[in-house]
């Protein structure tokens, strides 16, 4: 299994993928429950719907499922929500608060040091390498973290979830011009709701490589997935009659933060 998928381009602008993928390793999904093999937490479809939006654009797609390790967690462990329900480095739950794996065949420390060594950190060498080669062509770059979520996740939130969720831990993961431009762009997207830095703030990725004084701007879009969705349960199949107009938004959202970026490698 290869852990992390990269297509290379030449744009600004760098998707991040890390929670698209469904492969377990047979190990793995032998101590996973029913429960667990639906994989329901996948971020589906998410590759498809962006694919094609931004001609040039580099692209880090983690291939391995969040329950085998989740690719936007931090490595040691710390919670990103401190005080809040969310899920794990390797969760223990689904996001309905399920269990999903066999009694007595939860992952121990050692299995999770292992995993980080095989799939996470291949992840984040790959991304961050293809953050200093974008940053090396144009004295800046940007990481615009792809995400999906069921618009109803009781456990994790009360009601329903916007359709657009930007994320920027509160401003700090990128500059003002790139957080004011997305938010525009949901605002004015008719039939359509948006969120700035409301449940979802950003993950580890968006935190952790968002550095806008050095020239590394990151922000995270968590799609509800009843906007690209036939169906937010198994078998989760994409609409592309649904899909359409919000691909629409997206490459507008995309292509004017490629703008923003080679305006700020003219100043």
């Amino acid at each position: 299994m290869t852990p992390v998928e990269v297509r290379q381009g030449t744009s600004p602008v760098i998707l991040g993928l890390p929670h698209t993928g469904t492969d377990v390793p047979e190990a793995v999904a032998a101590r996973l429950n029913a429960q667990g093999l639906l994989l329901t937490d996948t971020d589906w479809h998410i590759h498809r719907l962006y694919d094609g939006l931004l001609d040039g654009v580099t692209t880090v797609r983690a291939t391995f499922h969040r329950y085998v390790i989740d690719a936007n967690r931090d490595p040691s462990g710390a919670s990103l929500y401190p005080g809040q329900n969310t899920t794990g480095l390797v969760p223990l739950t689904d996001f309905d608060d399920r269990p999903i794996w066999k009694a007595g065949e939860e992952p121990a420390p050692a299995d999770i040091e292992r995993r980080l060594a095989t799939f996470h950190a291949p992840y984040h060498a790959a991304l961050s390498a293809e953050i200093a080669r974008i940053k090396a062509l144009h004295g800046v770059v940007i990481l615009y973290d792809c995400h999906s979520i069921r618009s109803r996740c009781p456990f994790l939130f009360d009601g329903r979830l916007p359709d657009f969720n930007i994320g920027t831990d509160n401003g700090k993961t990128c500059a003002p011009e790139i957080e004011a431009a997305t938010a525009e762009i949901c605002a004015a997207a008719e039939g359509y709701s948006s969120v700035l830095n409301g449940r979802f703030r950003g993950g580890w990725t968006t935190r952790h490589y968002g550095r806008p004084e050095e020239g590394v701007h990151a922000i995270q879009m968590e799609l509800a997935q009843a906007t690209h969705l036939a169906s937010e349960t198994v078998p989760f199949t994409y609409d592309a009659d649904k899909a359409a107009p919000l691909r629409g938004h997206l490459k507008a959202i995309l292509t004017r933060l490629e703008e923003i970026a080679l305006s700020m490698k003219k100043d």
